[in-house]
């Protein structure tokens, strides 16, 4: 079957930036909706008319991907609003951002705590990959026919590369595996 608009695939791939340097791997084949949320629309695009079996090497800059690196996302906070348990490394959901943090900081935003400080803690709203042109190795395990609940949700309903909620930030994607 030849892959195209609402059928599912399951994909492995490799991934890295433009050095070279391993960002990702997935070795256990997932299932994603073409036509639907689960890809970004370049890969979409590059996997149209293959079939299983199929491997496809793409380069992706950053506006087809997760966007440009945008500094208004970085948010300095004072420290004494958060836990003291807070960790560098966490992702805080904006709605759930204390009280008394920069109401300019998007509620429909993750954060990651990049810093902590003794008097502020840094917030960075940007996905991890943004500003990252990426080099990915796709390999198409199996292709099917989408069942019509996958259609009508718009995805496997894995959720696999969601990892932001559907947050409209110029030029980027919310996604990443």
């Amino acid at each position: 079957m030849e892959i195209s608009q609402n059928c599912v695939v399951a994909l492995t791939w490799t991934l890295k930036d433009t050095l070279g340097e391993e960002l990702d791997v997935l070795d256990d084949p997932v299932e994603f909706l073409i036509g639907g949320n689960d890809l970004l629309p370049a890969i979409e695009e590059a996997l149209q008319g293959h079939s299983a079996g199929a491997k496809i090497n793409l380069q992706i800059e950053p506006e087809q991907a997760f966007g440009d690196f945008n500094d208004q996302l970085i948010f300095l906070e004072p420290r004494k609003l958060f836990p003291p348990e807070l960790e560098e490394g966490q992702i805080l959901e904006g709605a759930a951002l204390p009280e008394g943090c920069n109401p300019e900081a998007p509620k429909d935003a993750l954060y990651a705590v990049t810093d902590i400080y003794p008097e502020h803690v840094v917030l960075d709203g940007n996905h991890p990959l943004a500003g990252i042109a990426i080099r990915i190795s796709l390999l198409v395990v199996s292709v099917r026919e989408a069942k019509p609940e996958e259609v009508e949700q718009g995805s496997t309903g894995s959720n696999f590369f969601r990892v932001q909620p559907a947050h409209t930030s110029p030029g980027g994607n919310d996604t990443l595996h």
